[in-house]
């Protein structure tokens, strides 16, 4: 026990009961950090489940999570992913002067939601926030995403290696 919490006990003993919400917000405080303190210790892990009792059987199991979809921005430019049938691509394309993201086989990635989300304090002109799409990975296959832009910012032509994103998408059953 530490020097200072020893004199807070002294002089909370001092100065009587403590008012009726202390005990309640100091349980609540006590419990967050310890929360938090368990959570970095184990490095984010569940804890260990060795001394668990097991199961019992025929109890039905949570079905596993369908993955994380797979996030793809301007740094994917020019690069191929591969992923499995009935994934989620995300492509976000940080700027609104880029095109809804589209796919070159509808069949092998089925397009989904998309369009531009303009931030809410970007000056007129400035481009600023996203441009997106959402796909889903049907069928095996490979399928190209694409998006494209003539301005990099107000009254500021793109360079030609600016102008076009592609990524390709390959699918695996």
């Amino acid at each position: 026990m530490s020097s200072r919490t020893i004199r807070r006990e002294k002089a909370s003993a001092r100065s009587g009961p403590p008012a009726p919400g202390t005990v309640l917000a100091s349980i609540l405080t006590l419990a967050v950090v310890l929360g938090a303190t368990g959570a970095c210790s184990s490095g984010g892990h569940p804890a260990s489940t060795a001394g668990s009792p097991p199961s019992p059987t025929g109890t039905p199991t949570a079905p596993a999570s369908s993955p994380a979809p797979r996030v793809l921005d301007e740094h994917a430019r020019l690069t191929g992913v591969t992923v499995r049938t009935g994934s989620t691509v995300v492509v976000q394309l940080h700027s609104t002067y880029w095109s809804t993201p589209t796919t070159s086989d509808p069949d092998v990635l089925v397009p989904g939601a998309g369009g531009s989300s303009p931030a809410g304090s970007c000056p007129p002109g400035g481009g600023c926030g996203v441009s997106s799409a959402r796909f889903t990975a049907a069928r095996p296959g490979t399928a190209r995403v694409t998006a494209h832009r003539s301005s990099c910012g107000e009254a500021m032509r793109c360079l030609p290696g600016q102008r076009a994103y592609e990524v390709t998408v390959t699918v695996t059953g």
